[in-house]
């Protein structure tokens, strides 16, 4: 399987899809760094107790097939930005599918719990924007504040597409950072989260991510989570080393290296319009 957003990109004339060329989302999930955003969106998403034995330590392959977890998800976000509108309900379609049918045990209380709990649909979908948006302004990406709030807003799309009421999805960064202020009691870096932080370190990296030179690969461990300062101490008590943010030296290294490779780099977020 080619992990690659190219078989879904609409021809030219064509649908352009649930954002389409003038989006700003178009134009920056393209970006190279983008790899090291999926990673930070994983590390962030870990701290919440019921998302990750949900969404990862219960019902996936993820301790066998890491890379390839994160590849998926690549894919995903991928045929949602780049793809057709029915190729993106589609996929759409086939995770609320997926999630209907799975539920898993609280970690602490031993309840079960469904994965497609909205509370946790959300926390997910938040822990991923504020990643890639923070990863993009990190790395130099020039988004103005209007640019970075029409982001927050355009990707509601895809919180609706994975059974979210978009009404209820912040819709610009200041509803973003209420929404974790409000979610951080929440949180605790458990043993959930620390097995996912192990993730990067030794596995084997599938035919698809062979290709990368080592500096990307190295670069795309850098991320470390810096938690964002809202979330506090409590989420990150247990960790032990303190979390960091990709330097935008690193950010640039991946770039640099990944762009021979038309499989990651699908466009450019250096253009982005007002």
């Amino acid at each position: 399987m080619r992990h690659s957003t190219a078989a879904v990109r609409p021809a030219a004339g064509g649908d352009p899809g649930l954002y389409g060329p003038g989006s700003v989302t178009w134009q920056c999930h393209g970006d190279p760094v983008m790899w090291i955003a999926g990673v930070r969106a994983l590390y962030l998403q870990a701290l919440h107790p019921r998302a990750v034995r949900g969404g990862v330590m219960e019902n996936s392959d993820f301790r066998a097939d890491a890379w390839g977890r994160l590849l998926r998800t690549a894919d995903f976000v991928g045929t949602l930005t780049y793809g057709t509108t029915d190729a993106a309900e589609r996929a759409g379609a086939r995770v609320r599918r997926i999630h209907r049918t799975l539920s898993a045990t609280d970690p602490v209380t031993e309840e079960r719990f469904p994965v497609d709990d909205p509370a946790l649909l959300l926390w997910v979908h938040c822990a991923q924007i504020d990643s890639f948006l923070h990863v993009l302004r990190r790395s130099g990406v020039p988004l103005t504040p209007a640019q970075a709030d029409r982001y927050v807003d355009e990707n509601r799309v895809n919180a609706c597409l994975v059974g979210l009421d978009p009404d209820g999805v912040p819709a610009d960064t200041a509803q973003l950072a209420a929404y974790f202020e409000k979610v951080r009691p929440e949180l605790a870096a458990g043993a959930d989260a620390r097995e996912v932080d192990d993730f990067p370190e030794c596995p084997a990296r599938p035919p698809a991510a062979r290709p990368w030179p080592k500096p990307a690969v190295a670069a795309a461990r850098r991320p470390r989570v810096r938690i964002p300062p809202r979330l506090g101490a409590r989420a990150v008590r247990e960790t032990r080393a303190a979390p960091r943010a990709p330097s935008p030296g690193a950010c640039a290294s991946l770039a640099t290296c990944c762009a021979p490779f038309p499989q990651v780099c699908a466009g450019s977020c250096l253009q982005v319009t007002s």
